[in-house]
């Protein structure tokens, strides 16, 4: 189809029409939900990283006010744990029991849920329980697990490495490692960090006879969740759970997920025959949402005299907390392993990962899911060998950056790149930087007394590959309004704006006439979420298939009511030859219900879209603080077809902000006895304003992509994944190419910085 012939179709920067909603205090969130009767949850958590459990006892909390309920590990045996989706080739399972039984193995670790009439009434029941624990020895970082004498966090496993995954060509990696006239080594830790979101997690239960449990929850999507939640943790069948999610203030990865809490606030609903809320604080989330990344790594490549790529070897030691999560074991592996490399001519290439258990809480996907991890390797590796072979960072990319002609291209690892021009993009980038610029500007804040340095980033994204299907069920009211259920779920994305505008184009009517509705199994009990930047290739098109299946049940009914073949242009069925016509809203009136129906959109031959782009950033650093401050920031991408520029701009810019807090602040700390030394705002730091760039200057270089048809390739998590590399880059820049791990904190950066002026100054 055509896309941009509407003002407010694809391709147009239309403001999201949910903002006024969400701005004026009128969105439904989570903790919002008020239900007649309803108590209050609060969940007993675990004081230590590692602890056997010799004895629970809760007399005295039953008999204080207020209290209802108090569930502990032998009141819910009948449920099962949160299910590992991945567990790859692990000698053992790690089942993570809504309650504890037995041991905790974590700080947070969830021991007893309680009930009461009130938040407070709860909690304090909660501090009144006596538990008695056995401290164990525990293991908070992935060198104290993978020593030798480490402390076995599940002594049914060998160790506490899990599992050793393998991609790629080990043998002629080492050959080419062996004869390269050169090769560069780096040493990578990748910090552990918290999502943050803006909204905790908050759940409500509800229990009815007749139909079964309800759960309103903050997720990604309802249908996925069901499925799990209701037959591997409740026991129920899945018609007997409902699923409703308002909306959401943040994912990030982090609320795909089924949590403990989700089970026991049914459970206890149905004990109770009464609605229970539980609603986590920040300490809650800082202790038990999963965390992100978490890794390091031993890289390798190999190039030759004219700082071609030879080869590339990574080992990477991934931690995965104290439980194997629902996609954790995919995140290095899978999701990022087969991406190593990039989009770079890379001959050969072996990547390994070690799944490692830690005392710490589980890690799993987190804005990304293991490709930042993964363009960080090869962006690091790219600066520190133009660095060695006296090349610009410019250079040794467009000497190794695969061309146009040389698409499709099989990385070795899984992926066949289809489309892009990863040469155009890096050029555009670089003139927008203004690259030939910087020796002036480095001059400049020298002058100052400030160092001042540039870091350039070329990522590629595996987007959309998760799921080979989606769903959209559509109904016309007789008023002509088009609603249209999704399988996918707003995070914050905008997906109400994005997605009526693909219906609205296509059906030829305003935007306004279509509505979005989202997030209630009742409604629409298939989909696969948001996740993977997919929404947009896969829910886009879903909406795109709606549109073309009301077209298509129209013409035929409006053919029989015209008499005459007919077109449809404009919301107007047109019967061919004369001026007939009926409207969408005319044609719902005569046949109440007939132009509804449900729509999958499944391709044939179901392919991941391959976002990528460009990032430029420069800094300047304080040596007598150790600050540093990104003063220019520009990025080019390739998103193939943009439905709404604006509200990608946005994407960008969020994404950017996630990047630079990894890079610069956030850091999750437990001490050696495992304990969170990060569990507040306070010890956590995350980025605000004052530490971003002051202007992002945003372009685009798109090549549609072929999989779907829409031409999108997502976009979601692209900000990140570009940003971390190119400030990085731009530190160690500044530095003289002096390395640092993130978080590059002005502690770390003036130590170094006042070593190097202290060198200067002896020579």
């Amino acid at each position: 189809m055509k896309f941009g012939a509407s003002q407010t179709g694809v391709g147009q920067a239309v403001t999201r029409v949910e903002d006024a909603r969400l701005l004026t205090g009128r969105g439904r969130y989570t903790d919002d939900v008020r239900l007649p009767g309803m108590l209050h949850g609060v969940t007993l958590r675990s004081p230590y990283g590692h602890a056997r459990i010799r004895r629970i006892d809760a007399s005295a909390a039953a008999a204080m006010p207020g209290v209802r309920l108090i569930l502990t590990s032998a009141d819910v045996a009948h449920l099962g744990p949160i299910p590992c989706l991945v567990p790859l080739s692990a000698p053992i399972e790690t089942p993570r029991f809504v309650l504890a039984r037995d041991v905790v193995r974590f700080v947070g670790d969830a021991v007893a849920f309680v009930v009461a009439d009130s938040r407070e009434e709860a909690r304090a029941a909660a501090e009144a329980i006596d538990v008695e624990y056995e401290e164990l020895p525990a293991v908070a970082t992935i060198d104290a697990a993978i020593a030798p004498d480490a402390p076995r966090i599940w002594p049914e496993a060998p160790s506490n490495v899990l599992f050793t995954w393998d991609v790629g060509d080990a043998a002629a990696v080492e050959a080419a490692l062996a004869r390269a006239p050169h090769v560069t080594r780096l040493a990578l830790v990748q910090n552990r960090v918290a999502p943050t979101s803006m909204e905790v997690r908050a759940a409500v239960g509800q229990w009815d006879e007749r139909d079964g449990f309800t759960l309103f929850v903050g997720s990604q999507g309802v249908a996925g969740m069901r499925g799990q939640l209701a037959a591997r943790v409740m026991n129920c069948p899945p018609e007997r759970l409902r699923i409703v999610t308002g909306d959401v203030g943040g994912g990030f990865g982090m609320k795909t997920f089924i949590y403990p809490e989700y089970a026991l606030v049914l459970e206890a609903a149905r004990r109770l025959a009464r609605p229970v809320k539980w609603t986590g604080d920040r300490s809650d989330a800082f202790q038990t949402d999963t965390h992100g990344r978490a890794m390091q790594s031993q890289c390798a490549l190999a190039l030759d005299r004219d700082g071609r790529i030879l080869a590339l070897k990574v080992e990477t030691w991934s931690d995965l907390g104290a439980y194997q999560a629902q996609f954790g074991p995919a995140i290095q592996t899978f999701a990022g392993g087969r991406i190593l490399g990039g989009v770079y001519r890379i001959p050969a290439i072996h990547n390994r990962v070690h799944g490692v258990v830690t005392n710490t809480a589980p890690v799993d996907a987190y804005r990304g899911a293991g490709r930042p991890e993964a363009t960080y390797i090869i962006e690091r590796l790219m600066d520190a060998a133009a660095r060695e072979l006296g090349l610009g960072p410019d250079e040794i990319r467009r000497r190794n950056l695969l061309k146009p002609e040389e698409l499709p291209h099989a990385n070795g690892l899984g992926l066949t790149f289809d489309v892009g021009d990863f040469p155009a993009v890096l050029e555009r980038a670089l003139a927008n930087a203004d690259w030939a610029g910087f020796p002036e500007r480095k001059a400049e804040a020298a002058r100052r007394g400030l160092r001042y340095g540039r870091g350039l980033a070329y990522y590629v994204e595996i987007a959309g590959g998760g799921s080979s299907e989606e769903f959209a069920d559509v109904r016309v009211g007789a008023d002509g309004v088009v609603e249209i259920a999704v399988g996918t779920q707003s995070n914050g994305q905008g997906h109400e704006t994005v997605y009526a505008q693909v219906a609205a184009e296509r059906l030829g009517i305003g935007i306004e006439r279509v509505r979005i509705v989202q997030g209630d199994t009742a409604r629409l009990d298939q989909g696969h979420g948001t996740g993977g930047s997919r929404s947009m290739a896969w829910g886009g098109s879903a909406a795109l298939q709606a549109a073309e299946d009301v077209i298509a049940r129209g013409v035929a009914l409006a053919r029989a009511d015209l008499g005459d073949e007919v077109d449809y242009a404009e919301g107007l069925f047109r019967a061919r030859g004369r001026n007939a016509t009926l409207s969408l809203a005319e044609l719902a009136q005569r046949h109440p219900g007939a132009l509804d129906g449900r729509s999958r959109y499944a391709p044939a031959n179901p392919r991941a879209t391959f976002p990528n782009g460009c990032h430029v950033a420069e800094v300047e650093l304080d040596p007598a603080t150790g600050v540093v401050r990104v003063v220019r920031y520009t990025v080019v991408d390739d998103f193939g077809t943009i439905v709404n520029p604006l509200l990608l701009e946005g994407q960008i810019h969020g994404g950017v902000a996630q990047g630079l807090g990894q890079a610069l602040l956030e850091n999750v700390v437990y001490d050696e006895a495992a304990q969170l030394l990060t569990g507040s705002l306070m010890d956590y730091g995350i980025p605000r304003a004052d530490d971003m760039p002051p202007a992002i200057a945003f372009d685009s270089l798109p090549t549609p992509s072929p999989t779907n048809p829409l031409g999108a390739k997502g976009c979601g998590e692209a900000g990140t994944i570009g940003a971390m590399p190119a400030i990085m880059n731009a530190i160690i820049d500044a530095l003289d190419g002096t390395p640092v791990d993130m978080p590059a904190t002005p502690e770390k950066l003036w130590r170094i910085a006042r070593s190097l002026d202290q060198r200067l100054a002896a020579e």
